[in-house]
C-alpha cells in the first residue's frame, strides 16, 4: 500500500513537468534513505519546481528553503538568538511560553482582569521564581529555520559564505547544529540543493567548498527538454487552471516507507558484484571512497522497494549512477560499467566466453601449419575450460530466461568445435561428453 501510494505521488509530480523522471525518482530515493540530493543544471530547468512539487505533498513534514548568497547569514538559516534570554534575571521566552500560570497571569493583563498593578507584580514574582529554576542559558529560536525542519531545500549553495559553511557541513553530514557550545540533534530527513555550476576545487578561493559538495551524497544533471510534444503537454498544463495535489504521504507514512526499504534483502551475489564494479572503476582511474562503497546499500534496497520487490536485484545498483562519480568527466565510464555489468549481467559473461570461444578458434584456423592433432587438442581443452566456466555460471542460475542464455553459449560453442573438427578430419564429440570423459580420467 505504502509503495503504491509513493508510487501514485511521484505520477503526479511527473505530469507537471517534463523529461524529469531520473530526477523525481532520485528525490524519492533521498527521502528514503535519508541522502543528501544535488542537482546541477542551467537555470530555467525546473529543478527547484519538480523538488517543490514533490516536497509539498509530504504532509505533516516541516520544510525550510532558502536562495543562498554571500550575504546570507547564519540567523537566516539556523536561527537567532532569543533576546530575553540574554536579561540578566529573566529566564527566557521559552520557558515563560511554556509555563501555564505565568501565560494565565499575561491573558488576566491583557483582559484587565483585575487590578493591572497587582497583576505585574504577580507576573515578576513569577519570572523571579522560573529564573531561580531554569536559570537563562543563550537560547536560540529556531522555529522555522533548518533545525526545526524535516526537509530542506538550499538553492545556490555553492553561494555561502565561510560564516555559515561550517555549520552546513555538520548538519548535512551528522544532522547535528552547535550553538554557544550546545550540539542538538535537528529532524532533517534530507537536504536537496541546486546549482547551476560545480565550484572549481582547485582553485584556492573554492576549495574551501569541496567537502560540502561531498557531504552531498547523490549528484544528478539536468538538461533541457528536448521533446517537442513533452515541452507542449508542461505549457498547456501551466495555462489551465491549477488544482491541489491529489495524491499525497503524511510524515509518519514517510517514516514507515523508510522502515520498509531498511529490510529489504541484499543477496551476497550483489554486494560481490558491487565490489567487482568498485574494482573495475578504481582500475579505470575513477576515485571511489571506502565511505561510498561501504554506504551503497541502502541506495540499492530504495530501488528494490519502489518496484515492488523484497530482495536487491542486479538493476538496482543502476541508481549508483548517480552516486559514484564525483567529476562530470567520470560519468560516461560510470554509466557504461554499470549497464555492461548490472543490465543482463548474466549475458555479458556467457557473451565473454563466446568472445574467448571465438578467438581460440580463429588462432586454430591461423595456425594451419601445426600438426592437426597438436591443433585440434589444444583447442578442445580451450573450449572444455569455457564450457566449465559456463556450467560454474548454471549453478547461480534463478531463472528460465538464464537457463536459455546458457543454452545458448553452449550452443555456439558446440558450433565453432564441430566446424573445428570437420576442418581437421577429427571425430566431433559434444562438450558435455568431452566433459564427462575428462572428469573421469
Amino acid at each position: 500500500m505504502l509503495n503504491t501510494k509513493m508510487h501514485a505521488l511521484m505520477r503526479e509530480v511527473n505530469a507537471a513537468v517534463a523529461e524529469r523522471e531520473e530526477l523525481i525518482e532520485a528525490i524519492a530515493v533521498a527521502l528514503l534513505t535519508r541522502r543528501n540530493l544535488f542537482i546541477l543544471g542551467d537555470t530555467g530547468q525546473a529543478k527547484s519546481y519538480a523538488i517543490n512539487e514533490f516536497r509539498r505533498r509530504i504532509i505533516g513534514a516541516k520544510q525550510f528553503e532558502r536562495l543562498l548568497s554571500k550575504q546570507a547569514d547564519e540567523e537566516q538559516l539556523f536561527g537567532r538568538i532569543d533576546l530575553s534570554s540574554l536579561i540578566p534575571g529573566n529566564p527566557n521566552s521559552a520557558v515563560l511560553a511554556a509555563d501555564a500560570e505565568y501565560q494565565a497571569l499575561l491573558n488576566d493583563l491583557q483582559t484587565q482582569s483585575g487590578s493591572t498593578d497587582e497583576i505585574l507584580d504577580k507576573l515578576d514574582v513569577r519570572r523571579r521564581l522560573l529564573y531561580a529554576l531554569h536559570g537563562n542559558a543563550p537560547r536560540l529560536i529556531t522555529t522555522g529555520k533548518i533545525p526545526d525542519s524535516h526537509i530542506v531545500f538550499l538553492d545556490e549553495i555553492f553561494k555561502a559564505n565561510d560564516g555559515i559553511l561550517n555549520a552546513l557541513l555538520t548538519a548535512l553530514n551528522e544532522r547535528r547544529f552547535t550553538n554557544e557550545g550546545e550540539t542538538t540533534e535537528i529532524p532533517v530527513i534530507s537536504f536537496f540543493a541546486a546549482s547551476n555550476e560545480i565550484p572549481n576545487f582547485k582553485n584556492p578561493e573554492e576549495a574551501i567548498l569541496k567537502p560540502l559538495y561531498d557531504r552531498l551524497e547523490l549528484k544528478l544533471i539536468t538538461e533541457y527538454v528536448q521533446d517537442r510534444e513533452a515541452r507542449l503537454r508542461v505549457l498547456s498544463n501551466k495555462q489551465s487552471v491549477s488544482t491541489a495535489p491529489q495524491h499525497t504521504i503524511t510524515l509518519d507514512e514517510l517514516v514507515a516507507m523508510q522502515s520498509e526499504v531498511s529490510a529489504i534483502v541484499v543477496p551476497n551475489f550483489i554486494n560481490e558484484l558491487m565490489d567487482d564494479i568498485l574494482c573495475e572503476l578504481r582500475d579505470r582511474k575513477i576515485h571511489v571512497s571506502d565511505r561510498k562503497y561501504f554506504s551503497y546499500a541502502p541506495l540499492a534496497q530504495a530501488m528494490a522497494w519502489l518496484r515492488g520487490g523484497s530482495t536487491v536485484d542486479t538493476q538496482d545498483l543502476l541508481i549508483l549512477r548517480h552516486y559514484l562519480w564525483t567529476e562530470q568527466s567520470e560519468r560516461e565510464v560510470i554509466n557504461q560499467v554499470l549497464d555492461r555489468r548490472c543490465v543482463n549481467p548474466l549475458q555479458n559473461e556467457l557473451d565473454e566466453i563466446v568472445k574467448m570461444g571465438a578467438e581460440s578458434y580463429a588462432d586454430f584456423e591461423g595456425n594451419i601449419d601445426s600438426e592437426s592433432n597438436r591443433r585440434i587438442g589444444k583447442l578442445r581443452n580451450e573450449f572444455l575450460q569455457l564450457y566449465s566456466d559456463i556450467l560454474m555460471l548454471r549453478n547461480d542460475m534463478r531463472t528460465s530466461e538464464e537457463l536459455a542464455q546458457i543454452d545458448n553459449a553452449i550452443a555456439q560453442l558446440e558450433e565453432l568445435s564441430q566446424r573445428a573438427h570437420a576442418a581437421s578430419a577429427f571425430t566431433y564429440a559434444p562438450l558435455q561428453e568431452l566433459f564427462a570423459l575428462r572428469g573421469t580420467n
